[in-house]
């Protein structure tokens, strides 16, 4: 992904969105592939993060982009129906903006540059969306450009990374042949083959 001048992350958000959209309250409570996250808590995680790397992109730096998104349990937003399909369109349409891809600028509390943290976006935006469609029983076919961007990213991360560790976790083995998602997903530290228990 390093080295793209911009991705268009409109076609990957709204796939999110429309996923945020399906999600119904009987499934809030159940577990998700991240491990200390029920479905709540995931939501909680897709707003807190959007909001921070739709201000990353702005370079509107402070609270926000300050805050380690580990630091504490995610909190659900009582208007996240509302305001997480908002906010995933506003992180979209600030990623648009070529200068966004360039300079520096922060996330999760550390400085990094402007195309690293677009990188960083793509992929969450792509594994979060794997996490909530499979925690809630959804179809997921994400957009091919940012699925490709996301696949560069982890790869490289897990290259750099000691004893097959990538920014996730221990990277899951996927067959060499097997499909992007599934590779992408396996690099991750998820694995594809994960489902939700039939009750939270």
């Amino acid at each position: 992904m390093t080295g793209t001048t911009t991705l268009d992350l409109g076609p990957q958000a709204r796939i999110v969105a429309r996923l945020v959209a399906g999600v119904p309250d009987t499934r809030l409570a159940g577990r998700t592939p991240c491990p200390d996250y029920t479905v709540s808590d995931l939501l909680g995680h897709l707003a807190g993060l959007a909001v921070a790397l739709r201000d990353a992109a702005r370079k509107d730096l402070g609270t926000t982009t300050d805050t380690d998104p580990g630091s504490a349990a995610p909190a659900l937003p009582a208007s996240w129906r509302e305001e997480l399909p908002r906010v995933l369109g506003e992180l979209a349409d600030a990623w648009q903006d070529p200068a966004a891809w360039t300079g520096m600028t922060r996330a999760g509390g550390l400085d990094l540059p402007g195309d690293i943290a677009g990188a960083v976006t793509v992929d969450e935006l792509v594994v979060h969306g794997w996490d909530l469609a499979r925690a809630t029983g959804q179809e997921y076919v994400p957009d091919q450009a940012a699925l490709r961007a996301s696949h560069a990213f982890l790869l490289a991360a897990a290259e750099e990374g000691d004893r097959g560790e990538g920014i996730f976790g221990p990277v899951v083995p996927v067959a060499d042949d097997a499909p992007l998602l599934d590779r992408v997903v396996g690099l991750s530290g998820r694995d594809p083959r994960w489902t939700a228990p039939t009750s939270p």
